[in-house]
């Protein structure tokens, strides 16, 4: 019969500095990608801020960046960036081409039923691919975030020679004309816009904003906007406020397409076909203008950062 005896060795014990140390390297990603930071009760989950960092390096003007264009924009240290982006990577979040990252498939999957959720994209979404088969051109829902729309929901156009909206697309409300029918029927859009800058995109881009009061009125007194070449050169958009059940601006309805296929002599055509759609998206969403009443009033105007 075999005896195992057990030998007992005394537990070593770490000096505190070490074992702060190690908790620090496990947190910046030495250990898991997904480590916590437990050092502090309420603290955010660092990893995830990094994460979320490396993310928002990814744009439509800047859709694949460099390991190394990553590093610079997050600040994050150069190992520290290669390891969190590599797991990115093994797990769907990041795709890699050569030397440079684009979102992956994994959180493009996740993002589209993300929109399915929200009750206005649901009803207006009909809406949207109506516009588009009447028009031929790309539909757009948006909704506001501070100083910049959000592509919620699109009716892509079936041309060959199209410019691409995407769901969750970002731009700023300056320059197009989403953002001018938030300017004129959102009353707190003027004021997330007060401490931004005017960044020029193009020649045509408002530069004032007093060219802004200008294009904001227009838009309200006819009901739509049409804007060309504000954000890029070869984009126009014409766009329409859509309203929920108790009169507030819900989000903004409009067409996109390439300036050389639509040009300011087509807004008289396509207008009103517009306004028309955000009407009935209005409708969807409950309201009537017979019992609802006057939409708000823009606050004081005030000058913003140019």
């Amino acid at each position: 019969m075999l005896v195992m005896s057990t030998v007992c060795f005394p537990r070593l014990q770490q000096p505190p500095d070490m074992m702060t140390a190690h908790k620090r390297s496990y947190v910046e990603g030495e250990g898991s990608a997904l480590a916590a930071d437990k050092t502090s009760g309420s603290a955010p989950i660092l990893v995830l801020r990094k994460v979320s960092e490396i993310l928002n390096c990814f744009s439509i003007e800047a859709p694949e960046p460099t390991l190394q264009q990553i590093a610079r924009q997050t600040g994050l240290p150069a190992s520290t960036c290669q390891r969190l982006v590599q797991n990115m990577v093994r797990e769907g979040f990041l795709d890699r081409d050569g030397d440079r990252y684009r979102i992956g498939l994994r959180l493009v999957q996740w993002s589209t039923p993300g929109t399915f959720g929200l009750d206005v994209v649901r009803l207006v979404r009909p809406i949207l691919h109506e516009l588009r088969d009447l028009t031929g051109e790309s539909a757009c829902l948006y909704m506001r975030d501070g100083a910049f729309r959000t592509v919620v929901a699109v009716a892509e156009t079936r041309h060959v020679v199209m410019r691409p909206f995407l769901v969750g697309q970002v731009m700023p409300i300056h320059a197009g004309a989403p953002g001018k029918i938030f300017l004129a029927f959102d009353p707190d859009a003027r004021a997330a816009l007060v401490d931004t800058e005017l960044t020029e995109f193009t020649p045509n881009t408002p530069k004032s904003w007093e060219q802004l009061d200008r294009q904001s009125d227009l838009a309200r007194s006819q009901g739509y906007f049409a804007a060309f070449g504000e954000r890029n050169p070869d984009v126009g958009s014409i766009s329409a406020p859509v309203f929920n059940h108790s009169g507030r601006l819900a989000a903004v309805l409009g067409l996109g397409f390439p300036t050389q296929r639509v040009g300011p002599d087509d807004v008289g055509r396509l207008g009103p076909l517009v306004a028309e759609a955000a009407r009935s998206a209005s409708t969807a969403l409950g309201y009537h203008e017979a019992t609802t009443g006057s939409h708000p009033e823009p606050e004081a105007r005030k000058k913003p950062k140019t």
